[in-house]
């Protein structure tokens, strides 16, 4: 019984962490409003098309930091929420603003910020003290549009953490306007009507312009109603809402229902999505659930002829929202490395296989997310900050398996399950600033060179990390636990060497074709750029330990520290560079990311400082070789 269990817990284990996975991909049923429908719609913000699902999951991450709202988060954890899905909540912000209005999805933790917007304090009827609703903070809106004027005239680098709460906080509520403006006016209570009551006054309005400007009598009150109208409509364009409209035919340019409707004056084409938009928005408004559901069908039948390209991506792309597939990875890795370092203690073969078997699991998840990407792109792997963490993360991960495969000690598994574990996490607070498939960076446009250079140095910066998360395995292991004997510090020191000539290769070869790239783009093969000084930097740091290696000046501990030493040079010249602010290169900085970078760089520093420690402090103290 034992030895089946041993031989079949394993890929059972893996097989109910698949099903848990392939579960969540059932689209869920709508009781009554069809809001899986409406997150269908194609809609182009932020200068690509995606569906209205991407939209509001993508809104209420930067706004919440969550993709589901829990509308009561004052209750106790054992209440009953009431938890509502993002389109839910995109479909009551553009269309039922009195209700969603009401609802606390703005996140607010700076005590100095909460004070100045006079919100309240956390009680157990509407307040969990962090999170906040439109119609709380409306109230002192115009001082904060006020107080955010005078924290733009400030360096980014010289505000404090209050200054850096209205800035992000200001943003918040310019995104929320946005969306709500984008389907009717925000102060619109029966938007069909007035619609139709605009497009009557269209002639008579334009005549009493005309004859306004022409110094001849004309009718004030249709000239000051036409002119409010079009103010009410500028005021939604200059907003920049999601372009909802689309043109006549699939070669034209999408349109925000605002600039619409002030194109309608000019004579030019009036789109029936307009009318179709306006009997769902009123039909919603009145909770009229037959109505908003046929007119949704109705609007997504008149899509269907000339967007039904545009319609395939939206269903494709909600697809692989629904599917989540690097979270999911992310918890497999988790459960994959805690069974993996378990089995350093007790010596269990059975924990080691189920967390390799876990591993190869998420890593098919990984790599499913990341071939899905690459298609609704259009583009190779990495073009941002958000796809460079994944692609690292899945490159370390292979490597991993790789050394699992040869060494069968679970130390190769811990790698692949704690860099995909930590890349992912990085990868999902990148995600907070916003659209993860955003448009290319100038930078990066350029197809072929995304396909060699980037993919090949991001390799190079994987196996660097991967190297010095060998050696941080290496340093707990002899420091803290008696689990490092001869064999296995030898074994870690053959893996880390042997993933340096790897990371050399990769880096040196990634950062000449990013040579080649600039002469062709830019006229010159380097220029000392930033980036460019920190791909050379880690190509010299992994040549230098190589030749201190060769030349008998460190031993298993020095190879081992400098490893290490490895994460901060790769990290500071990933990541850091971008802080400076300068050169081609410098984009995707966040200010949290500066506190994480000099957290990990500190925790970095530590773990050098126990690896240097004398072998008298180490647990492991008779089975290590000396330095």
């Amino acid at each position: 019984m034992k030895k089946i269990f041993q031989k079949w817990f394993p890929p059972l284990l893996a097989f109910a962490m698949a099903l848990r996975f392939f579960a969540q991909l059932q689209t869920p049923k709508d009781k009554d409003f069809a809001f899986s429908e409406f997150g269908q719609l194609p809609v182009v913000f932020n200068g690509r098309v995606k569906p209205m699902d991407s939209v509001a999951r993508n809104s209420l991450l930067q706004i919440r930091q969550t993709q589901t709202l829990d509308v009561e988060p004052w209750k106790s954890w054992h209440e009953n929420h009431k938890i509502i899905s993002a389109d839910e909540w995109l479909a009551n912000v553009m269309m039922n603003s009195q209700v969603a209005d009401n609802w606390p999805v703005f996140r607010v933790d700076n005590p100095d910020l909460m004070t100045f917007l006079k919100l309240p304090e956390m009680n157990k009827t509407n307040c969990d003290g962090e999170h906040f609703s439109w119609n709380q903070i409306e109230p002192s809106l115009q001082a904060f549009d006020s107080e955010n004027e005078r924290v733009e005239k400030i360096e980014s680098a010289d505000r404090n953490a209050y200054e850096r709460a209205v800035v992000k906080v200001h943003a918040r509520l310019e995104l929320y306007a946005q969306v709500k403006n984008a389907i009717e006016p925000q102060d619109s209570e029966s938007w069909k009507s007035e619609l139709a009551d605009y497009f009557n006054l269209i002639p008579s309005g334009v005549a009493a312009v005309r004859a306004q400007q022409s110094g001849q009598n004309y009718d004030t009150n249709v000239f000051n109603a036409f002119a409010s109208e079009l103010q009410r409509f500028d005021f939604m364009s200059q907003l920049e809402p999601p372009l909802i409209i689309p043109p006549e035919n699939s070669s034209g340019d999408w349109k925000n229902l605002g600039g619409a409707l002030l194109d309608s004056v000019k004579g030019e084409y009036i789109s029936p999505a307009i009318e179709k938009y306006a009997t769902m928005a009123d039909a919603f408004k009145n909770q009229n659930v037959t109505g908003f559901n046929s007119a949704l069908a109705d609007l997504r039948a008149f899509l269907v002829p000339n967007f039904s390209h545009a319609m395939a991506k939206s269903r494709a792309e909600i697809f692989f929202n629904q599917m989540q597939p690097f979270y999911n990875a992310m918890v497999i890795y988790v459960l994959a490395g805690l069974l993996a370092i378990f089995s350093w203690f007790n010596l269990s073969e059975t924990l080691r296989r189920s967390a390799v078997w876990l591993i190869w699991l998420a890593f098919f998840i990984h790599t499913t997310g990341l071939i899905y990407r690459i298609v609704l792109q259009g583009r190779p792997p990495v073009t941002n900050l958000y796809s460079a963490a994944i692609f690292v993360g899945w490159g370390a991960c292979l490597l991993g398996l790789i050394l699992e495969k040869f060494h069968k000690n679970g130390i190769g598994a811990v790698v692949s399950a704690g860099i995909g574990f930590v890349t992912l996490i990085i990868a999902q607070n990148l995600a907070l600033d916003g659209d993860t498939m955003e448009m290319m960076r100038a930078v990066l446009d350029t197809n072929f060179w995304l396909i060699t250079h980037v993919p090949c140095v991001t390799l190079g910066y994987a196996s660097t990390f991967v190297a010095g998360f060998l050696g941080l395995i290496y340093i707990v292991r002899g420091v803290f636990t008696k689990t490092l004997d001869e064999a296995t510090a030898k074994s870690l020191t053959r893996m880390i060497y042997g993933i340096v000539c790897f990371a050399t290769l990769f880096s040196f070869v990634g950062t000449v074709l990013g040579g080649i790239w600039a002469d062709q783009s830019w006229g010159r093969f380097w220029g000392w750029d930033p980036k460019e000084n920190g791909a050379l930097i880690i190509v010299l740091w992994n040549a230098l330990i190589l030749h201190a290696r060769w030349g008998g000046m460190i031993r298993e501990r020095g190879l081992v520290c400098c490893a290490v030493f490895g994460n901060i040079v790769t990290s500071w010249s990933f990541f850091g560079v971008n802080m400076l602010g300068i050169g081609l290169h410098s984009y995707g900085w966040t200010d949290a990311t500066f506190w994480w970078l000099f957290g990990f760089i500190a925790s970095q520093l530590i773990f050098i400082a126990l690896g240097l420690l004398p072998l008298k402090f180490w647990r492991s103290l008779h089975d290590i070789t000396s330095a």
